[in-house]
């Protein structure tokens, strides 16, 4: 490899940086991209330290690109706008005609795939492919036709469909909630294992449990022991196994609750801060195979709000 090519920052770093310097926000960047504000930073000061120059000035609650930061930002952007046009142009001379889906694993696993079979039964012809994968996808560029992503109701872009909020409860095997040490109350949950989502970076406190309990008069409560894992797959499929009592998403696990893998004690439930919306890649937002697809899930998810008003808890 040319020693030129050796030196240039990661990829990933310079992705970083030209969404910064768009932004001029880290925070805004950092949800953007996926990855935590501090990550985000750590990368934009690695590239200052490698180039050996500033590239923002930070003022008091305020971001600005220096007048070197601004030469590299109008360069950097043009780059990879090149590098992802050419991209999609290689993968467009070989692409598979059909539909793909781009999404979060666990919303995929959970949600979108047992459902799959009845789009099929609407649409027998379509040829659909799910892309799972926790890293942000750019619309803009690449092969997606459509992502549906986890965001704050003030980020959805224009034209995102909202299919529903996220709510939260406990939700545990059927052994568990009737067991020996049954649960009736939340100050019930001292005496059992509560899983976790792992989160280090406390970028999703909403999705854990000491906002749960509380919201639910039980702030503090010490459990009688815990389980964290890295993927929300992993914290269901421990419930489901009798392993503990994990914080439930709905509806995410609606189909869990409907054929008794899982059962949610308590009535009440805590609404997060965001909510799920399928979005069109604006290339794609006219096809037929796209428009059938958006207005089948929007449609699913509709159903699913009403079952979930009408059907009483347990």
């Amino acid at each position: 490899m040319h020693k030129t090519l050796r030196a240039l920052p990661s990829l990933d770093f310079l992705r970083g940086f030209e969404a910064v310097g768009r932004r001029l926000s880290f925070t805004l960047a950092a949800e953007e991209l996926f990855v935590t504000q501090s990550a985000l930073s750590r990368q934009v000061k690695a590239i200052e330290d490698a180039l050996g120059v500033a590239l923002f000035e930070r003022r008091h609650r305020a971001l600005a690109l220096t007048v070197a930061g601004a030469t590299f930002h109008r360069s950097i952007t043009d780059v990879l706008e090149a590098l992802a046009s050419a991209a999609e142009h290689t993968r467009d001379a070989s692409r598979a005609p059909g539909l793909t889906v781009s999404t979060t694993v666990s919303f995929a696993s959970l949600w979108l795939i047992p459902r799959l079979a009845r789009y099929r039964a609407l649409e027998p012809a379509a040829e659909v492919y799910v892309s799972a994968d926790d890293r942000i996808v750019d619309l803009a560029h690449g092969d997606v036709d459509a992502v549906i992503r986890y965001l704050p109701d003030s980020s959805a872009p224009a034209g995102a469909l909202r299919l529903f909020g996220d709510r939260l409860t406990p939700v545990a095997s059927p052994g568990i909630v009737k067991g020996k040490a049954p649960l009736r109350t939340p100050a019930d949950l001292a005496r059992h294992v509560l899983l976790h989502l792992d989160d280090r970076d406390g970028r999703m406190p909403w999705l854990n449990w000491p906002s749960w309990l509380a919201s639910n008069g039980a702030a503090g409560l010490k459990a009688a022991g815990s389980l964290h894992f890295l993927v929300y797959d992993q914290v269901v499929q421990a419930a489901a196994g009798g392993q503990g009592v994990a914080l439930g998403r709905l509806p995410m696990l609606a189909e869990h609750l409907r054929d008794g893998r899982l059962v949610a004690p308590f009535a009440r439930k805590l609404e997060s801060a965001r909510s799920y919306f399928a979005i069109a890649a604006g290339r794609s937002a006219g096809r037929r195979d796209v428009v059938a697809f958006l207005d089948w899930i929007r449609s699913e998810a509709a159903r699913e709000s009403e079952g979930s008003r009408t059907r009483r808890p347990r």
